[in-house]
This record gives structure tokens, C-alpha cells and sequence, in this order.
């Protein structure tokens, strides 16, 4: 009985080595997301794992015209923190006032392959070629503050940025109101920006549009001054060193910058800015409305340099696909006396 039992349990011992023996020797296939995991499963792990890498961010090239004012200092910082809030990749050329190099940073661009490039142009003439070979590269262009003056404005995407020839407009409105129970002849002198440039020519025409209603009132000097400070301190002295009957009772200066320089230039000819002199200037800094406070500005139209959210947000609708208008404007206002002290607080720039 014994070797019965002994005999069994050593056939089931050699069909268990057997088994053993089979497997071993047999291939086993591994597990895997496809063979294992449920179809729905497997498609939603291929598709997280090829969707790790994030969206690449969209690169803008900005041939910004300079840094000739505090305007144009607030514009460039608006657009430097408007990318790093919107996630866009800057890249950002100073012209230094120079067409010139903003052409050579406009081709840098171009051979960087940037999705868009944004453009303050320094003046109006002369960018029908570089806009051309910025479409041909298959490049979306946005003009920002200043305009361009181009036949084919299929160049460019859209303008955002103020309407200039509104702000002389609402300088001229203001004289005539101002003025309007005082008889001529009125002479008024004006200190232009930069030459040839779209402030200069658009803010002089609106301006222009409004005292044409007076036949009296006569602008006897006017020459640019670049939108600073220093040469509009100049271009004053040599508007006031003529005899006193040829004085202007009236100044439109372009910017505040210009306006502050020849504030101080009236200050050192013996005469009082704001009473002897009306001072009309236009942006709208805190340093103009101090002086507006202080009376020494009698008006400042407002031109904003906060533009950088709009281009961003421009930009990424370009790069949607989606349609945007020709030209965007940003709301503006015109500043007097009265209301400088509530308006200086607000002031970014």
C-alpha cells in the first residue's frame, strides 16, 4: 500500500516539473497599454503623451521708432509687461529715430521667422518695399501708434494707436473757445515733432482745420523739434528773440516734452507761461498735468501710450485666424486746468 502511495505522489511531482518545463520554455508576451488597457484607455495615453510638449508661444518682432519722450518710454514699457503678462515671446529693436535700422531690425525679424512684427514707425514715407518683403515672407505686420502711407494697405494687418488729427482738432476747439471774446490779430507759434513724421503732420492739419474759422488768428512761427524736451526749450528761445509786438500770444507744441522745454524758455524771457503765453500741448504725462495744476499749461489733449495690451491681443487674434478691423482707436480726453489735480494720481507715465 505504501509503494501505491509513494508511486502517485511521484507522478504528480513529474507532471508538475513538466508544467514548470513548458512555461519556461514558451514565450510569454509582456503587458502593454495596447494589448492590456482598454481601448478608450489606450487612445487617451497616446494622446496625453504626445500633447506633454506645451504649445509653443507666439514670437513678436517690435521695431519700436525710440525713446525720445516720456510717451514713447511708457509705450515701450506697456508692451514689455503686456508680453510677459500675455505669455508672448518679445523681441523688441530700438531705431533710435533711425528708418534706417528699424528697416534692419524689420529684416532681422524676417530672418528669425517671428509669427508677427509690429512697427511705430519714425516717419510716414517710405515703407512700401520693407512692408512688401514682410507680406512675401508670409509675416502678419501691425503698425502701432504712427501710420504708414502706403497705396496697398494690404501691407499691414491693421493700426492700432490714436487718431492724431482728432487730438489737433481738439487743441484748435479749445483756442477758439478760449479766445473767443478776444480780438486779433492772434499770433501763435507751434513747435512740430519730427519731421515728416504722422504726429507732426496730423496733429498740425487738425489743428489747422479748427483756427481756419478765424482769419485772425495766424500762426507766424512753427518749426519742428523733434519731440524733446531740449530742442523745444530751443525752438522757444528763438521763437521769443524777436521784438515784443511780434511775440506769440499762443503756443501748440506736439507733446508735453516740447511744451515743458519752452515752458522754461518763456520763464527765462521774463513772461509768464499760462497768462502771457497760452500753452497748448498733448499726451497727457504727469509732468504736464503738475504744470497744468500749476497753471502754467492752460490745455493737454490726451494721447495714450498704454497700447501694449491691444497688440498682444491683436496678435494672438491674428495667429486664430480671426478678422480684425483696419484701425483701432483707444478712448482719449482733453485736460484743463480744472481738473489736472484729479487727473494726476491716474497717470501711468
Amino acid at each position: 500500500m505504501k509503494r501505491l502511495i509513494y508511486l502517485v505522489f511521484g507522478l504528480i511531482v513529474l507532471l508538475m516539473l513538466q508544467g514548470c518545463t513548458s512555461r519556461e520554455e514558451g514565450s510569454v508576451p509582456a503587458p502593454s497599454i495596447d494589448s492590456e488597457a482598454p481601448p478608450a484607455i489606450s487612445e487617451w495615453l497616446k494622446s496625453s503623451a504626445s500633447s506633454v510638449n506645451p504649445e509653443k508661444p507666439i514670437t513678436l518682432g517690435f521695431s519700436q521708432l525710440g525713446s525720445e519722450s516720456a510717451w514713447r518710454l511708457a509705450n515701450t514699457a506697456s508692451v514689455q509687461d503686456a508680453a510677459a503678462e500675455s505669455g508672448i515671446h518679445l523681441i523688441i529693436e530700438n531705431a533710435e529715430q533711425s528708418q534706417t535700422k528699424q528697416f534692419e531690425a524689420i529684416r532681422s525679424f524676417i530672418q528669425m521667422k517671428v509669427d508677427v512684427i509690429a512697427i511705430a514707425p519714425v516717419v510716414e514715407s517710405g515703407w512700401e518695399d520693407i512692408l512688401l518683403e514682410i507680406k512675401q515672407a508670409g509675416i502678419p505686420a501691425v503698425i502701432l501708434d504712427r501710420s504708414v502711407n502706403v497705396k496697398d494697405t494690404s501691407l499691414f494687418v491693421t493700426t492700432i494707436g490714436s487718431n492724431l488729427y482728432e487730438e489737433g482738432v481738439k487743441a484748435g476747439k479749445y483756442l477758439i473757445d478760449r479766445m473767443r471774446n478776444q480780438p486779433g490779430p492772434i499770433r501763435i507759434a507751434e513747435l512740430q515733432g519730427t519731421k515728416g513724421s504722422t504726429p507732426s503732420i496730423q496733429r498740425g492739419e487738425g489743428f489747422r482745420s479748427i483756427i481756419a474759422a478765424r482769419e485772425d488768428m495766424v500762426i507766424t512761427q512753427s518749426a519742428p523739434a523733434d519731440f524733446t524736451e531740449e530742442m523745444g526749450r530751443e525752438v522757444m528761445r528763438t521763437f521769443l528773440d524777436v521784438p515784443a509786438k511780434e511775440r506769440p500770444q499762443v503756443l501748440f507744441a506736439h507733446n508735453d516734452d516740447m511744451a515743458l522745454g519752452a515752458i522754461e524758455s518763456i520763464e527765462e524771457a521774463g513772461l509768464r507761461p499760462g497768462i502771457d503765453i497760452i500753452v497748448i500741448s498733448v499726451d497727457g504725462s504727469r509732468k504736464a498735468l503738475q504744470q497744468l495744476a500749476a497753471g502754467k499749461l492752460n490745455a493737454v489733449v490726451e494721447c495714450n501710450p498704454l497700447l501694449g495690451p491691444q497688440l498682444m491681443q491683436t496678435a494672438k487674434e491674428i495667429m486664430a485666424g480671426r478678422t480684425l478691423p483696419k484701425r483701432m482707436v483707444p478712448p482719449e480726453d482733453i485736460f484743463t486746468q480744472e481738473r489736472a489735480a484729479e487727473e494726476i494720481s491716474k497717470r501711468k507715465f
